[in-house]
């Protein structure tokens, strides 16, 4: 008898994580880690390391392991984000788990942020895309090279999730090897004796003493370790996504924050604290100064990394889009798929527009800032869904995160929400107001259509003889 009961539980896990979907299952536990390491790595290392330096001054290190030790906070995130990914198994995230746990207006406005979020990263990206690392091969108009990307990566992500993700293992290896570069070239630096170990404890700038230097670059650099966030939203496609999140997401993470951590001391020894601000591909500064390694080589791997990073955001975006319209929370329209490559053509068109009027309408810092506040404010809703949904008993197989974990993660965002600047908390805030409108404007549109459901069913039962 239990052996009859466990296997029929069994079968009902299997059954649920395997259910109907119009998108196709093609992930699998390699690449999935694979995507979450490279839209980490590309998140933004190649492209903030001098804005950081202008924000905190010689010591860039300090700020990138601060931000370590926040991701760290984050990471009690990542277990809500594991446990809720492998009980609900579909496109949506965040919007998915909040309207679950709230109704439709939580739902609706964690997606909105995310997907705010979403579009602004790729943004970001974009316009790093079209900096000092392209101007190695040829000089041209920032806000058309953001276009053009776009449109690329729009037509790339169509294809197909599984071509997506392939070209993502190659591009995150290329990535990572772009960063063990710097890190080498930084040692070699020291050892011939020309880097500079002082810089290593130059912290604040004329503007900003050490103690806010040091908050103020955490915070954007906080922007290079996010991208975790993004994979929930391909639990749909993946084949068996109760065994392979939880291992796919922490292996990545982990593998991330030592590589950060090893780059930014090297940056911050190999290169003048003055010349990393001033570039757009600080970088690339190490490699001039070190020399051995031709410029425009390196310059291609950032450029990889920059477009992997931007690449598998948008699928994010899109899958998003996809879900919150399954839910009826975006005009139905977005969930229209290509027929034959059963991608979510629809989303991707429309997210991609969004984000090319961004890139040509912000600078890569303050989309940055931006994002990051979005995003405390979707991981804020997370961590609280999933101790909401706990109620839920779900499937037995799926992760499950030890109740304190979600608690922290709600401590955390509040404690890194404090030290954001108001002037992107204002920008922030005209954010989720614009999606709290449109949310009230879609819970009242539902409201009326599903009344209007009820009333003909009661007039068809009024109409049957007795």
């Amino acid at each position: 008898m239990a052996r009859r009961v466990g296997h029929e539980a069994g079968t009902r896990a299997q059954g649920t994580a395997q259910e109907p979907t119009a998108l196709k299952r093609a992930l699998t536990t390699p690449l999935l880690y694979f995507f979450i390491l490279g839209d980490v790595l590309g998140a933004g290392v190649y492209v903030l390391v001098g804005q950081v330096a202008a924000d905190a001054g010689g010591a860039v290190w300090v700020p990138l392991v601060v931000a370590l030790l926040l991701a760290l906070l984050a990471l009690l995130t990542a277990a809500s984000y594991a446990e809720l990914a492998t009980k609900y198994p579909r496109a949506g995230g965040a919007s998915h788990y909040a309207t679950r746990a709230f109704g439709p207006f939580a739902g609706f406005v964690a997606g909105f942020c995310m997907l705010a979020a979403g579009i602004v990263s790729v943004a970001a990206l974009a316009r790093g895309f079209g900096g000092d690392y392209l101007s190695a091969f040829v000089t041209l108009p920032v806000a058309l090279v953001a276009v053009v990307f776009l449109a690329l990566l729009a037509l790339v992500n169509a294809r197909g999730i599984k071509e997506s993700t392939r070209a993502n293992v190659v591009a995150t290896v290329v990535e990572v090897g772009g960063l063990a570069v710097v890190v080498v070239l930084g040692a070699w630096l020291l050892l011939r004796g020309d880097g500079d170990l002082g810089r290593l404890t130059d912290l604040g700038t004329p503007e900003k003493g050490a103690a806010a230097a040091v908050l103020s670059g955490s915070v954007l650099a906080y922007y290079s370790f996010v991208g975790f966030e993004t994979s929930v939203n391909v639990a749909e496609e993946t084949r068996n996504p109760r065994r392979s999140y939880p291992r796919a997401l922490f292996g990545a993470l982990a593998t991330a924050g030592a590589v950060y951590v090893l780059v930014g001391l090297a940056a911050s020894a190999a290169v003048p604290t003055s010349q990393l601000a001033g570039s757009s591909g600080p970088l690339l500064e190490v490699v001039k100064e070190a020399g051995g390694v031709p410029p425009k080589l390196f310059s291609a791997i950032a450029l990889v990394a920059v477009a992997n990073g931007a690449l598998l955001t948008g699928i994010m975006s899109s899958r998003l889009a996809y879900g919150m319209a399954k839910d009826g929370l975006l005009p139905g329209a977005l969930t229209k798929v290509l027929p034959g490559r059963r991608t979510p053509w629809a989303a991707i068109a429309v997210t991609t527009g969004l984000a090319m009027l961004l890139a040509l309408t912000g600078s890569v810092a303050t989309l940055a800032s931006t994002l990051v506040l979005l995003l405390l404010i979707v991981f804020l809703l997370v961590n609280t869904a999933v101790l909401v949904l706990r109620r839920e008993p779900g499937e037995p197989d799926h992760f499950r995160a030890p109740v304190v974990l979600p608690v922290l993660g709600i401590a955390s965002c509040v404690l890194l929400a404090t030290q954001i600047e108001a002037a992107v908390w204002l920008r922030g805030l005209a954010v989720v107001a614009v999606g709290a409108v449109l949310a009230a404007v879609s819970v009242a549109r539902r409201s009326r259509r599903t009344n209007e459901g009820e009333g003909k069913r009661a007039d068809v039962d009024a109409s049957r003889p007795g």
